[in-house]
C-alpha cells in the first residue's frame, strides 16, 4: 500500500480530519479531534503509526519483525510504525480499523453522542 491509498483509506473513515500539527511532513488523522494515525510523507520507505492495543502491538512487533515496530517518536506502548510497502495491504486496512477504533471507544458521552449524529 502506498501513501495515497493510506490516506485515501483513512479520511473516507467517519468524523476524520486530516492535519499538519507538528510540521508539514507528518500528516495526522483525527476522528473528532482525537490523533489516530499519523504518515511521514518524506520517510522512505514509507511509515506511519498507528494506535494498537498493547498486547496486539506486541504479537505483530514479534510477527511482522522489522516491518512492525515499537511507535517511532510515539508511546512505545500504544503506537507501531508500520513500514507500508512490506505488509499485506489487508492488515494495514485492519490496523488503520483497529487504530480507529480504539481511539471511538475513549471518547466522553458527550464526543460519542457527537460522533454517532454525524451521517
Amino acid at each position: 500500500m502506498n501513501v495515497e491509498l493510506f490516506r485515501e483509506y483513512c479520511i473516507a473513515k467517519k468524523g476524520v480530519t486530516e492535519e499538519f500539527p507538528f510540521d508539514e511532513k507528518t500528516l495526522v488523522f483525527k476522528v473528532m479531534g482525537k490523533m489516530f494515525s499519523l504518515c511521514a510523507l518524506e520517510r522512505l520507505p514509507s511509515q506511519v503509526n498507528l494506535k494498537c492495543d498493547p498486547e496486539r502491538a506486541i504479537e505483530l512487533r514479534e510477527e511482522f519483525d522489522g516491518n512492525i515496530i515499537p511507535g517511532y517518536h510515539m508511546s512505545k506502548v500504544h503506537w507501531n510504525t508500520l513500514l507500508l510497502d512490506s505488509l499485506p495491504p489487508k492488515l494495514i486496512t485492519e490496523l488503520i480499523d483497529h487504530s480507529y477504533d480504539l481511539v471511538i471507544s475513549k471518547f466522553t458521552k458527550k464526543l460519542k453522542a457527537e460522533y454517532d449524529a454525524l451521517s
